[in-house]
């Protein structure tokens, strides 16, 4: 005979929602397309915060899968920059010849990954350039890379919204 289990005393999968200072969380993973000099920019931001900035393909492989070096160090992070930019082409089968640029399918995944994962107020998307954004997902705040690095302080906010501890003359 089985058991019935209440909701109320099955554990939730996900972190706590606690907000942590950032001594103790420094890792940001950076998801990033085909755009090495703008994955660059966001890198050399996030480390001069004296963060440490997790880019996968910089990352040893040790024999591992991309699979699985991409759920270790994903597993290591508590904060995501996802960066967009017009990497690759697409449209409809209805209208195929309204091409339109679009990230990289790995940054989608990604994306959707870490929502799951470490929820969605841990997941800054950062967008450069014209492309389409995911339409399933509208009324999430898209930052443009812009030229005047307001893309910066914008990032800030959203990283102290969750409790890490970032210093502002730093930046």
């Amino acid at each position: 005979m089985y058991e019935e289990i209440s909701p109320e005393i099955i554990p939730a999968p996900s972190r706590s929602p606690e907000l942590v200072p950032i001594t103790d969380h420094e890792k940001v993973f950076i998801v990033h397309g085909h755009d090495h000099a703008a994955r660059d920019t966001v890198a050399d931001f996030v480390d001069n915060w004296g963060l440490k900035p997790t880019v996968l393909d910089k990352q040893p492989s040790g024999s591992r899968t991309i699979i699985e070096k991409f759920e270790q160090c994903a597993g290591e992070t508590d904060f995501v920059i996802v960066l967009m930019t017009p990497d690759d082409v697409g449209a409809s089968k209805k209208n195929s010849a309204d091409l339109k640029y679009r990230a990289r399918q790995n940054v989608i995944f990604e994306l959707g990954y870490f929502f799951g994962s470490i929820g969605r107020k841990r997941v800054c998307i950062l967008y450069k350039g014209n492309l389409e954004l995911p339409s399933d997902i509208q009324g999430v705040v898209y930052i443009p890379m812009d030229d005047n690095g307001e893309w910066k302080q914008r990032i800030v906010r959203e990283m102290e919204s969750v409790g890490l501890l970032i210093d502002g003359n730093k930046i």
